[in-house]
């Protein structure tokens, strides 16, 4: 793909570097917005720091991904991110073993219920809009936690390649779940390409993933990776049940709600082995990290949470959840 549109200074600034291959010229942000999580600029200009560690960009040089101009740019957007979600996260349970800690956290999480009002209310735009938001991390969907692998060691390690394996399809590309996905969205008439639909969504959604990236991308925050994948695959498996009620009500078959039907079985399965073989034996096999397992697990709630308000705010004052106004009129490819 193409990098995309610059959305403020820091991305403009960001892309002008990379795309002429002058990074020295990439100055150190004098200045951050109020609210880094949601923040249109940063969460773009952090976005495509990211993504040159995954797919990259067809009008950037791939030998900049480790361009030390580069890394220190982004450093500041990360830190800036991860500050504020350290200030916004609410207080995390603080006694009993990791997994106790998780499922409190999870059984006292009362964010917005985006799936349920999909399941029961969404339009067919409204859901197309959905699927347009989570293209963006679902297209390269177990990438973000798989950095975790080769920092972990031992029965965290196992359990993480375990769920990956089945996340990457165990082998099979047509049931690999970003592929599952493509095919969704091919059905719904949505683009299936990668990165297709990133100049459509606001920054919350770039968060969502940017905070994965974040956690993988880090060796200290190892932790946190895990953690977050814990949330993910809790968390997962009755939406997805409501996001296929949703489908077949809209006029969609089996075929089209593989992807959610999958994700019912699969993450059940999942919820287990990261709760208890990675989570649970990570913090019993370097205790130091028992608080970071949670704060990721608790990030990954509240990004979720904010993503959710926001959407539901949008339709029910009768508007797009876009940066675009109709799906229709979302741009086909990111121009240079």
């Amino acid at each position: 793909m193409f990098s995309p549109e610059p959305r403020g200074g820091l991305s403009a600034a960001l892309m002008r570097a990379l795309r002429f291959g002058d990074s020295s010229a990439l100055a150190r942000p004098s200045s951050l917005p109020a609210d880094p999580v949601a923040d249109d600029d940063l969460q773009l200009a952090l976005w495509v720091c990211y993504e040159m560690h995954y797919r990259g960009f067809a009008d950037i040089d791939d030998r900049l991904e480790w361009d030390p101009h580069v890394l220190a740019f982004r450093h500041v957007l990360e830190s800036a991110m991860l500050d504020a979600l350290a200030r916004e996260v609410p207080p995390t349970p603080v006694e009993g073993t990791v997994p106790d800690r998780l499922r409190r956290l999870v059984e006292d999480d009362d964010g917005p219920q985006l799936s349920s009002y999909i399941e029961r209310s969404a339009s067919a735009d409204q859901f197309a809009e959905f699927l347009i938001h989570r293209s963006v991390y679902q297209l390269k969907e177990a990438d973000p936690h798989t950095w975790a692998i080769p920092r972990l060691a031992g029965r965290p390690k196992a359990a993480l390649v375990e769920i990956q394996f089945d996340e990457y399809g165990d082998g099979r590309v047509p049931r690999m779940h970003s592929e599952l996905y493509r095919k969704l969205l091919r059905r719904m008439g949505l683009s299936d390409e990668y990165g297709y639909y990133v100049g459509a969504v606001p920054g919350l959604t770039l968060a969502i993933s940017n905070l994965m990236s974040a956690f993988g991308l880090n060796r200290s925050l190892r932790g946190a990776a895990v953690g977050h994948l814990a949330a993910y695959e809790m968390t997962s498996s009755v939406p997805c049940r409501r996001y296929g009620k949703a489908l077949r009500r809209l006029g969609g078959d089996d075929d089209a709600s593989d992807f959610f039907d999958e994700h019912v079985t699969a993450d059940a399965a999942h919820e287990q082995v990261a709760l208890h073989d990675l989570c649970g034996a990570l913090a019993r096999d370097e205790p130091e990290l028992a608080d970071s397992i949670v704060f990721g697990a608790a990030a990954c709630l509240h990004v979720d949470a904010r993503f959710a308000g926001t959407v539901l705010d949008a339709w029910q004052r009768g508007c797009s959840s876009l940066r675009s106004p109709r799906t229709e009129e979302v741009p086909g490819r990111l121009a240079g």
